[in-house]
């Protein structure tokens, strides 16, 4: 799902609550103080009195409707890594928390996908099984958790923040080897193109956008970031394997292309946010 930040105000959720003195919680907790505190509580019975003489009336059972409204609170999620290639979550999932990013979107050229393809052809050959990344894209943030009563208030500040950000373009053209954080058995490598124009804007746009993850005590952008556009992945660090035996190659194919040296070209005036299932958009001036 797609939303424009214009048009989201329908998400906002609020969580309020009032309480008085007249409450039936309230009352019955006065009533509870002022009984006797020597005489014990039957949790299985209500006393009820009739002039002095008192006489114990067994309470209604609890509908089972009513019951198993509740059971859904209490399953547990698990990760079936093998609906996703092998890939682990960096995080626990926990219901009502939202995985967020911030990107620039990138829609590929028919020409890139030509090379992508030889370049997946070329790493297959040197055993390495290289995977295409489902979409392509520019990170600008590292994916955090955000409550879902955090989502309004965050993507107004996101809107807020880059209101008159001037868009720009960007220019990847060489290839560099990523893994992931995490040196286990979940460790991805990836290959990517990085970032050669428009690192100043970049930069500039990173500020803006973490001043808002402070805001929310979320992780900040990598201090010195490679800003690049991933294209393949593969599971395990295979970072070494991957520069020596075929990287020089697959850069042949990007210098030598037959229309010219293979240069993608990002146009950034369209910053975006997901979260979840939902995406933010954010149209630079």
């Amino acid at each position: 799902m797609i939303v424009n930040y214009s048009s989201s105000s329908s998400e906002d959720e609020t969580e309020n609550s009032s309480k008085n003195d007249s409450s039936p919680s309230r009352k019955r907790g006065k009533l509870d103080n002022e009984s006797s505190n020597s005489e014990p509580l039957d949790h299985g019975y209500v006393k009820s009195k009739t002039g002095k003489s008192a006489h114990l009336t067994p309470r209604l059972p609890l509908p089972e409707s009513v019951r198993e409204m509740f059971g859904e609170s209490e399953e547990k999620w698990t990760d079936k890594r093998d609906e996703h290639g092998g890939r682990m979550r960096s995080f626990q999932h926990e219901r009502g928390n939202w995985a967020t990013y911030m990107f620039f979107p990138y829609d590929p050229e028919e020409a890139f996908l030509e090379v992508l393809n030889e370049m997946m052809v070329v790493a297959a050959a040197h055993g390495i099984p290289l995977a295409l990344s489902e979409e392509f894209h520019l990170s600008l943030s590292k994916t955090v958790v955000l409550r879902h009563h955090w989502i309004q208030p965050f993507i107004q500040s996101i809107r807020t923040g880059v209101t008159h950000f001037q868009k720009f373009f960007c220019l990847a053209d060489k290839l560099m080897v990523y893994s992931n954080a995490e040196k286990t058995s979940s460790c991805r490598t990836f290959l990517g193109l990085e970032i050669s124009t428009g690192k100043t804007q970049l930069l500039e746009l990173i500020k803006i956008l973490d001043q808002t993850m402070k805001e929310f005590n979320l992780s900040t952008f990598y201090k010195d970031p490679s800003f690049h556009i991933s294209l393949a992945w593969c599971v395990g660090d295979h970072t070494e394997s991957l520069k020596k035996a075929c990287l020089s190659e697959l850069q042949s194919l990007i210098d030598a292309h037959e229309d010219g040296p293979f240069h993608i070209r990002l146009n950034c005036t369209e910053l975006r946010c997901k979260t979840g299932n939902k995406v933010f958009l954010f149209t630079l001036q």
